[in-house]
């Protein structure tokens, strides 16, 4: 009688088991189905919007508020994922939707991560735009790199679900750089809308694109040729302007590829890309000490900096430095005095610290960012570099001593610590001067044979003036 018992309860127990299976999983689907309405709702709901009078009337008050902005150079991208209206045996028009909706969404990621704008999708055809809203000299590398990610996505995506033996989804891709007129709209959420030849070419280059292959204009292929291996592709006829030359995309140059595949980026790549991307830290370093530097510094202004990350640059390559240990002495030198903007004394520890915040923004890594402070502190007088770049940086620091406008150079220096209450005569501060470049010396070679001779003039030319 109790075998007989505990024969129905395991039953028992394997069906109840099973229906908290069967529970489990219909839920999941509810869930699913449940996120799915949601989406469709929003859409509905967006189109409800449009189409009332309560929503027309919204949209005259949005588009009042809409404003045109323009954009030099901006890189627009149209990609088609063709094939969306093929017919698939076996699928449904809702899994299509379904996969759809996964293709873009993982779009929108990869020109997010590139800091590229989403302007729409149209049905299958995605369009987005680099160099907007945020101005910055690196939108046709970056755009060409989202390319590369997309079409990388696709095929890995197909090969997932299908094993490579059918394909259902294909990519064209057209990219062409110029100037655009941006329309911005929206209030919680900024939207663009962008218009121009730029567009209107980027959407011909696109539809004369074939299947897998990222097109490209001569204009965006002049501004990344040197990151990319490109092919000649044809002409296409532009109403007005003649023949515009095309080039297909292979991938990332072998030596700045990871292994030289030609599709991963690798340190020469990041290097050579930062070293462009400067221009963009440079131009918001240089206004921000334009609009913050007080009144009194003649000295150290935005004169005083430009000087500072030319003569490193200049002194680095006569130095043997690479590539890299380049980048970091601009960097160094755009903002080794950035801390004045904060405080006149210990500016250079400031100074650091503004570059600990900037910088990982633009993708330099913390080393990187270590070795940069590292050498703007070593600006901090009296001079005592430990290492080379720290030498550089203090030698281009204190260029001027050697230089043939160092007279009113100097005064510059002497006006700037007298409107402080910091110095008394100019007397007083020739003789200080003299005893200052006389003890002082240059660390590198290159900037040792540059200025130490005529530093050797100033001293005289100091003594003559001193009175006392």
């Amino acid at each position: 009688m109790t075998v007989t018992r505990n024969k129905e309860l395991v039953k028992r127990i394997a069906r109840l088991a099973k229906q908290n299976q069967e529970l489990e999983e219909n839920i999941k689907k509810l869930e699913k189905l449940n996120e799915k309405l949601s989406r469709d709702n929003e859409k509905l709901k967006a189109l409800y919007e449009k189409v009332s009078p309560e929503g027309f009337k919204d949209t005259l008050e949005v588009e009042k508020k809409e404003r045109s902005l323009k954009f030099n150079m901006a890189t627009v991208l149209f990609a088609d994922i063709h094939g969306f209206s093929k017919p698939v045996e076996g699928m449904d028009s809702s899994a299509l939707m379904d996969e759809l909706d996964e293709i873009l969404f993982e779009f929108d990621a990869i020109v997010s991560r590139y800091k590229i704008e989403k302007i729409k999708t149209i049905g299958d055809t995605y369009m987005c735009a680099g160099g907007i809203p945020v101005r910055n000299i690196t939108n046709p590398i970056d755009v060409v790199m989202a390319a590369m990610e997309m079409r990388n996505f696709l095929e890995k995506s197909e090969k997932n679900k299908r094993g490579g033996n059918e394909k259902i989804w294909d990519l064209r891709i057209g990219i062409h750089t110029g100037p655009v007129t941006a329309t911005v709209s929206g209030k919680k959420k900024i939207n663009y809308d962008i218009k121009g030849d730029t567009v209107n070419t980027a959407s011909r280059v696109e539809a004369i694109s074939e299947n897998g292959i990222i097109l490209i204009s001569v204009m965006t292929y002049e501004l990344v040729k040197e990151f990319f291996d490109c092919d000649y592709y044809g002409n296409l006829p532009v109403k007005y302007k003649g023949d515009l030359q095309m080039y297909r995309v292979k991938g990332i140059k072998p030596e700045f590829s990871v292994k030289g595949e030609g599709i991963l980026p690798n340190e020469s790549f990041r290097i050579k890309f930062g070293l462009i991307q400067f221009t963009d830290i440079q131009e918001i370093i240089l206004d921000k000490l334009e609009k913050e530097l007080p009144g009194y510094l003649y000295y150290h202004n935005v004169k005083h900096t430009v000087d500072v990350v030319t003569e490193v640059e200049l002194i680095g390559w006569g130095e043997g430095c690479s590539d890299e240990e380049i980048l970091l002495l601009k960097t160094a030198g755009l903002f080794h005095d950035a801390g004045h903007t904060i405080v006149y004394d210990n500016h250079e520890y400031y100074s650091t610290q503004l570059a600990r915040e900037m910088l990982p923004k633009y993708n330099y890594t913390p080393d990187q960012i270590e070795r940069i402070c590292s050498v703007i502190m070593a600006t901090k007088l009296p001079p005592r570099p430990t290492n080379l770049l720290e030498s550089i940086i203090c030698d281009s620091d204190l260029d001027y001593l050697g230089r043939s406008d160092f007279i009113p150079v100097s005064n510059t220096l002497y006006e700037e610590l007298k409107a402080q209450n910091k110095m008394g005569s100019l007397n007083d501060w020739n003789k200080i001067q003299v005893k200052f470049i006389s003890g002082h010396q240059y660390f590198t070679k290159t900037a040792r044979s540059l200025r130490e001779v005529n530093k050797q003039l100033q001293i005289e030319r100091i003594q003559s003036l001193i009175t006392e």
